[in-house]
Formats: structure tokens, sequence, C-alpha cells
């Protein structure tokens, strides 16, 4: 079983690693020309135009965002109207703006490059005003087109081993990524981008369903071919990346009809397209191909067994009040593109902090670590941090003033460096690749990128800006060490006070 050659991951994020060799010496330069589409257009379906009245939630913004999955019960009922708010504050275009070579749609959640490149798809069985099938969701022009009628949700019951939220709901939505729309940019690391950028609009989509006390869950395991298969898609560009059953108590679905293969006519990407190898066997080398990898795919993950805390914990402060929706942090979130280097307070870390800890609804944990650089923080003495997520608090691994340092971690960019503090997530991938195998790699990168995704959200609901940043990989483990030796960096976010006013992404 391929995804049991953990020595193939491992191969993909070490090649993959920033270094200062990598990034300044490289010839890589972007072309204009085949800058991808970043929408994916069918162009013979008709469109189902869905509903744009959403009616806000009245649970305040930062319970839904840090809610780890405890909606009971079926929640509410699943129509046109429910779907349309998921949809369009996880996925949907929430601005636009034009410049001199077009215009840019900057959509709900954030995304690596402002590239795009996560396809939602919905199967789902018969809705109030919705036939069961197939669809994809089209943020262009916010509508959804039918690629399969009938009642599917058998095939995804079987493809994860009778996975329970998705054998009792009555809708699944399936995130893709297509490869090219990424890598165009970011080459073969953008393998990882798609986790980042699927972990961030789930965060999104996490928060809208807690909002509204809906059920909602990640599954990052399932056969992939069959997965890919009900969508059609051309596993050379575009995969299946998680599932997210949505509601519950829906009767167990009854066989799924056939699926034979679609010659649906897409428009392509851009004019060209380059190929990066190492992307396509590592999502090779990570999947599952039969109900047997699944099944061992099921099983948890002892919690790792933390090094002493050189210091005493600093425990967290009371949270941040905050009234408001969801929905309207979402439509204020940006990414911050100056920092002033002004300080934050300790509230406002502290709220961010467990905002993204209080846990993930994901079918498997790999115990993400965080890791904190603070420069300005009301109370907090600048220095590197470890958060202790049993303590509820923070343990001071070194002090003293390290902006300079955080640029260079950060690839050399002033934001981190600006920022009033930076939130490094890591993980120790060898217990995980171990338990999980390959498919553990794709599960590390996408927890941590939901935890991130709330933190992203939870800073523009106490009103200070955040961004997500990219890094020299080596650098920032060899930075935090002793203490975080061994471990793999995940994602990184800064936070502070922005300088001017921010370009949303």
């Amino acid at each position: 079983m391929e995804n049991r050659d953990v020595d193939a991951i491992r191969g993909y994020h070490d090649a993959t690693k920033h270094s200062v060799a990598s990034v300044y010496h490289t010839r890589h330069t972007l072309d204009w020309e085949t800058m991808p589409r970043p929408f994916k257009v069918y162009t013979d379906l008709p469109a189902i135009p869905l509903p744009r009245d959403f009616a806000s939630s009245t649970r305040p913004a930062l319970a839904a965002i840090a809610d780890p999955g405890t909606a009971s019960g079926s929640g509410p009922s699943l129509d046109r109207a429910a779907l349309a708010r998921l949809l369009y504050f996880s996925a949907g275009i929430v601005r636009r703006r034009t410049y001199s070579g077009g215009e840019i749609y900057f959509r709900a959640a954030a995304c690596t490059g402002a590239l795009y490149h996560i396809d939602l798809y919905l199967v789902c069985g018969a809705l109030p005003d919705l036939e069961a099938g197939v669809y994809h969701f089209g943020p262009h022009d916010f509508a959804l087109r039918q690629l399969r009628t009938g009642d599917f949700r058998a095939a995804l019951v079987e493809a994860t081993g009778g996975d329970p939220a998705i054998a009792g709901t009555p809708a699944v939505l399936i995130a893709t990524t297509t490869f090219w729309r990424n890598a165009w940019k970011y080459r073969a690391r953008a393998y990882r981008h798609a986790f980042w950028d699927a972990g961030t609009l789930a965060a999104n989509l996490l928060g809208v369903a807690a909002a509204h006390a809906l059920p909602a869950r990640v599954v990052v395991g399932f056969v992939d071919d069959r997965v890919n298969a009900l969508l059609d898609v051309d596993t050379v560009r575009e995969v299946a990346l998680a599932l997210v059953p949505l509601g519950a108590g829906a009767p167990m679905p009854a066989a799924a009809p056939p699926a034979p293969p679609l010659a649906y006519v897409t428009l392509p990407p851009s004019s060209r397209e380059v190929d990066y190898p190492e992307i396509g066997r590592a999502h090779a080398a990570s999947s599952l191909a039969s109900d047997v990898e699944v099944a061992a795919w099921r099983g948890t993950l002892p919690a790792p067994s933390f090094r002493d805390a050189p210091g005493p914990v600093v425990p967290l402060a009371p949270d941040v009040a905050v009234a408001e929706p969801i929905e309207t942090v979402i439509l204020r979130r940006g990414s911050t593109r100056t920092f002033g280097r002004e300080p934050v307070s300790f509230a406002a870390l502290s709220t961010i902090l467990r905002s993204a800890t209080r846990g993930v609804p994901i079918d498997v944990a790999t115990h993400p670590d965080v890791y904190l650089l603070v420069h300005a923080v009301d109370g907090l003495t600048p220095g590197t941090y470890h958060f202790d997520r049993r303590a509820d608090g923070l343990v001071l691994l070194r002090e003293g003033s390290f902006r300079r340092e955080a640029g260079h971690l950060g690839l050399g960019q002033d934001l981190p460096a600006d920022a009033a503090f930076d939130v490094f997530w890591l993980v120790d991938l060898e217990p995980v690749l171990a338990r999980y195998g390959n498919r553990g790699y794709r599960a590390a990168q996408l927890e941590a990128a939901i935890e991130a995704g709330k933190t992203y959200l939870t800073a523009f609901g106490v009103r200070i800006g955040a961004t997500g940043l990219t890094f020299f990989d080596d650098d920032v483990t060899a930075f935090f060490s002793p203490h975080a030796a061994g471990k793999s960096v995940m994602f990184l976010m800064a936070f502070g006070r922005p300088r001017r006013a921010t370009l949303p992404s």
C-alpha cells in the first residue's frame, strides 16, 4: 500500500522547503500570459441561481468561530437558501476591484496569491427546493450546475468506509484543488497550499455552520478514485481534498445509481500549463485506494507528551467580547498589507488563540503545536513562547526583541517584523506518518490551516489586522528549538494594527 511508504511524502516535504538559496537563487518568473483564470467554468450546463438575501445569525461571531463542532440534532432544514449562505461566506465573491489589467475578485476566505484554486461540489439527497444530485458551485455567477441527477450519497458512504457523519447527512460539500491554478506562481509547493487554502475556507464554512447550529465535520479519509470519479474530474489536474457533511439525522441513502464518465466541457484554466510532477507523486503517495486502507485510517493519535515547561505558564486573559455575527466579521476580513508596530492587548491575543484551539471537527487529529513570536503585546514580555493547550497559557521560551529574526523567518518580508505578534503552527510529522501514513501529511496541513483560518477571522472580530505568510522551513524550527526540535512548520500568521487601509484577499 503506497500510503505506508512514508519516505515518499517526507521526500516531497523536504524538496519543497524554502531556504535562502531556494528563494533568492531561483530563476522562476511569473508568466502573465498564462495566468490561470480563478474559476472553473462549465460552458454548456444551465445555471441554477442561488438566492442572495441572507439572514445573519444571532450567535456571537467568536463563539461560532471557536466552536469545536458541538451542534447536536439534525440542525436547521437545508434548502437552497441555507446552502447559498454557506457557499457565499466560504467561497463566494465578497468584493470586486478593477485595475489596469482587469478585475480582481476577492473571496470570503483567504487564498495564497489570491489565485482561488479551491472548488466546491455538492452531493445531496432531495432537498425542499433542489433535486437530488451532484452539483458544482460557480462563484463567478453564484450558481449551481447539476452534473448528475440522482442521490449519490451512498457512493460517499462507501468511499469513506461508512463514516457516520457521511451516512447520516442530507448533503456533503467536497473541496477540490486544481493544481495549476496555484502552481502557476508557487510551483511544486502548491500541494501544501491546496490544504492551506482548503483549510482557511473550511474555517469559514465551519464557523457559519456553527452559527446556525448546523452539524458539520471535515472528513479527510476516503477512497480517492471513487470520489474523483463521482465528480468526473481530470485527476491529472484536479483532485478531491476533503468532504464536509452538513446536517445530520437523514435516513441512510439507498445504493447510489451508476456514475458513468461525463463529457461536460469546461474552459481551460489558461492557454498553457506547466506540470510539476512532485505534486502528482505526493498526491498519489497519500491516496487511499481501498476500503481496507480507509478502515486502517480510522483511529486516534495519542496526544504528545509535552516537554517540561522551561518557565511558568502565563494564563490567557479573558476573551474580548464581540457581539456581532460571523457574517459581518467575514465581510470585514482582509489581508493586512502593512503593520504599524503598535501594541495590541493581551486580551486580543488570548481571544485569537482560544478561538483556534478549542477543537476542530475533523476525522483525525494531528495535534499541531503553536509557537509565538511576541513583539508588542501589552502586559506580555517580548520573546518567544509555546502555547500550552492543556494549561490554556503561554510558556516563555526566550526573552528578547526578535523583530529582525521574525522578518527573516517570514521569507525576508516586513510583515512579520512589523506585526505585534506572529503565530506558527508546527507538527511532529513522525508519529503522524507512523499512525496514518502519507495521508497524515494531508491531515496535518489541513488541521493547522483550519486553526489558522479561525485566528484570521477572530483577529478581524477583535478589530486588529492579520495576514498569512510563507516561511523558511528549517530556520523556523531551528529558531524555536530545542523545544521545537524535529517538528515541521505548517502555517504562519502575523497579527497587528494596520498602518493604513488593507487590501482584502
